[in-house]
């Protein structure tokens, strides 16, 4: 295909400036969002066991749930009851207290458990599973920014508009070498080329997935305003307040509601096929008291990362709602639910996820390659303009190509081995802290050393950021009981470190033999 001159340079332009403008966040935005993919074991790895007599059975529950309202009166706004226990799900019942109101407007809080002893007493604690794995899907869906939720998805909202942009420009520019450089990767004395060809080839044939990726997250950041503008009001947990549910039961109704193991029959009775891990009670607005119980489905998509809902009345059982129901779905529910399930990989179980997790790791390559290139050819331009000494700004956008992303890489590699060995003093406070402390020191080092030696000498704190996964996995927590499953983790850790290992020698062998005046070269 042969299109004119004037309108591939311009395509070629807002490629290049959309990419660069966009490209930071979004490598941010994949590798952590790649790691996600696999939230739950990691939550698994990274949380201390729990100190807590074992849970109670179904059958003791409602003696554990009238102590636990009769000692602490404010968990009868919203708790939880847990069908399955497991490193995640430590203890029987749990609820979350706020501090204050803005914290309790965004669902957060102080998590209690609570279990019995053998003797039959209330046993609470607030240590529970590690809040690693939820800081680093905070990281990946506000693209790195430490800022308010309410702040920060509009501007991921705005990265997410822009990554369209610059996936329809690419595309426009390679249309007229597509079927001739379609497989082509061209190794060779000509770095630049091959990087070129290695940013094609992958963002090529993983195009359907960044549209998909792209597409969703507009809704994401979006989610509130759509549905405000379609008069649809929300509950805390994210869920429609349909006005079919009915007026508010009489006070004090909740007190009434079904033991656990009969609302779980009841249910069961209605939908079958639903075999729920959680039992959520919380009431609606109107005051109405609801219960949602949870469940994944590996054959269905589902709403959310990890499971789907069915809501029902606490007091009879009936169920009120299959809305979040995989496979019950009306047409307009699984149309969205659709939108949720593509993004979050929440569908055709571990084969898929793996997928994503390495669709997600070649996104955040195709943003880190797309920034190397366009920092280079700005270079080359300044060349052919008569500029000996590359400007500052190239030498700025250089050193941020170079600090941010591999900054990034070793923030999280280190706040997840920190979770490991700190136990039980690991806050999401304490998390932040290690990433960003982390971040910002490379980005300045960076900044400071230029991007050429910073190209080579980052990669090589990456490695080493990298390797305290798998030394965190076998020096801390030594009477911690994990299935061996979980060694993939520290698996992984030592794979990637191996990989930003050759990625700095490569880069230190380009300082040192590769073009002189080149950013990444020895007079950069």
């Amino acid at each position: 295909m042969k299109l004119p001159t004037d309108i591939l340079k311009m395509y070629k332009e807002i490629h290049g400036w959309v990419g660069i403008v966009s490209g930071l966040a979004l490598f941010i935005a994949f590798y952590a969002g790649a790691i996600t993919m696999f939230e739950g074991p990691l939550q698994q790895w990274a949380s201390p066991p729990t100190r807590l007599a074992p849970a109670p059975t179904l059958e003791q529950t409602p003696d554990l749930l009238a102590k636990v309202l009769a000692a602490h009166p404010e968990a009868a706004a919203s708790y939880t009851v847990n069908l399955i226990i497991d490193p995640t799900h430590p203890a029987r019942v749990s609820w979350i207290v706020a501090e204050d109101a803005e914290e309790a407007e965004h669902g957060g809080g102080t998590i209690h458990y609570a279990s019995l002893t053998p003797s039959g007493e209330l046993q609470v604690e607030t240590r529970g599973p590690s809040p690693v794995a939820q800081f680093i899907d905070d990281l990946h869906r506000q693209v790195g920014l430490p800022l308010d939720h309410e702040i920060a998805m509009p501007i991921m909202g705005a990265v997410a508009l822009l990554y369209v942009v610059a996936m329809v420009s690419g595309l426009i520019v390679l249309l007229p070498s597509l079927v001739k450089d379609l497989f082509i990767v061209r190794i060779g004395r000509n770095v630049k080329r091959m990087w070129l060809d290695a940013h094609n080839v992958v963002g090529l044939f993983s195009l359907p997935f960044h549209i998909i990726m792209a597409l969703t997250a507009v809704v994401f950041a979006f989610h509130d305003q759509f549905y405000t503008a379609q008069g649809i009001a929300f509950d805390k947990s994210g869920g429609p307040v349909r006005a079919a549910m009915g007026p508010a039961p009489a006070q004090g109704a909740a007190s009434s509601a079904l033991p656990p193991l009969a609302l779980l029959g009841e249910i069961r009775t209605q939908v079958p096929e639903f075999q729920p891990f959680q039992l959520g009670y919380a009431h609606l607005p109107n005051g109405r008291a609801v219960v949602r119980a949870s469940s994944g489905d590996p054959d269905y998509n589902i709403r959310t990362p990890l499971y789907g809902l069915v809501t029902a009345d606490p007091v009879t059982g009936k169920v009120m709602s299959v809305d979040y129901l995989p496979g019950r779905q009306d047409g307009w529910s699984a149309s969205v639910t659709s939108f949720f399930a593509l993004h979050y990989g929440s569908f055709g179980g571990a084969p898929v996820r793996w997928a994503y997790f390495l669709l997600g790791l070649a996104g955040a390559f195709l943003f880190y390659s797309g920034n190397l290139l366009w920092v280079e050819s700005r270079r080359r331009r300044e060349r052919k303009g008569g500029a000996v000494e590359q400007t500052r700004a190239t030498g700025i956008l250089g050193a941020l190509t170079v600090g941010v992303p591999v900054g990034s890489v070793a923030g999280i590699a280190v706040t997840v081995a920190a979770a490991r060995w700190l136990g039980d003093g690991a806050t999401v406070g304490l998390h932040s802290l290690i990433y960003h402390t982390l971040f910002l020191a490379c980005t300045v080092w960076a900044l400071w050393r230029g991007a050429a030696r910073a190209g080579w000498e980052l990669p090589l704190v990456a490695c080493l950021a990298m390797l305290t996964v798998p030394l965190a996995g076998l020096t801390a927590g030594g009477d911690w009981d994990q299935p061996r499953g979980l060694m993939l983790i520290d698996l992984v850790g030592l794979c990637l470190a191996a990989m930003l290992a050759m990625v700095s020698q490569a880069a230190r062998r380009r300082l040192l033999t590769g073009p002189r005046d080149s950013v990444w070269g020895a007079m950069a």
